[in-house]
């Protein structure tokens, strides 16, 4: 039987998870958004901390779903389209398993030098892939992000890709500055990602 003591140690940490739960808040990111289908919605679902900042980044690409995909869903590949990526190597899994981690190097010129990513989620049937930053020299701590690739509501020859991301804030910095700069390497990803999608190398 615990002391007093005790008890009152675990009724105080009880207390403090409580008062944490409540700050948590569960959003979707997606929502209000025209033509999002609702596994789509659903997959943008995240829980965000006070001192994390979130953002949604979209792309529509002149290509079919499937060729999209294809590139994208390289967890070992991403410096196939994603620019700031010098190289890529799996240090676990075999890249295409959930729980896979890519240790990724950048490119000079940026306030990094390299990241750890674990694969979260790899459906290939609703085409949602999702990964976590779990280590690294960089500003992204405790980032996670969502990409979803779906046909557009025009045509199947078109496809909207949606990326979402939670990250926390780092000190010294306010949220606007650290979605700011999140955003802008997220859109680069995709506008190159589009750009090989709907343009891809002829092979001789």
């Amino acid at each position: 039987m615990p002391t007093s003591l005790q008890f009152q140690r675990s009724s105080t940490a009880a207390e403090s998870a409580n008062h944490h739960n409540k700050q948590l808040q569960k959003m979707s990111l997606t929502l209000g958004m025209a033509d999002v289908p609702e596994h789509v919605e659903l997959s943008h679902t995240h829980v965000v901390e006070p001192s994390q900042c979130f953002s949604v980044v979209v792309q529509d690409v002149n290509a079919p779903a499937s060729t999209v995909w294809s590139i994208l869903s390289r967890f070992e590949h991403p410096q196939a389209y994603k620019h700031f990526v010098r190289s890529c190597h799996v240090a676990a899994g075999d890249g295409r398993e959930v729980g896979s981690v890519r240790e990724v190097r950048v490119v000079s010129g940026l306030p990094a030098a390299f990241s750890l990513e674990r694969l979260e989620i790899m459906d290939e049937d609703r085409r949602v892939m999702s990964f976590s930053v779990v280590g690294g020299d960089h500003r992204l701590q405790n980032y996670r992000s969502v990409t979803t690739v779906h046909e557009s509501p025009d045509s199947k020859k078109k496809t909207r890709v949606v990326e979402s991301y939670v990250v926390d804030v780092p000190s010294g910095n306010d949220k606007d500055e650290t979605c700011s700069f999140a955003d802008t390497i997220v859109r680069c990803n995709l506008q190159s990602l589009a750009k090989l999608a709907e343009n891809p190398p002829r092979i001789s």
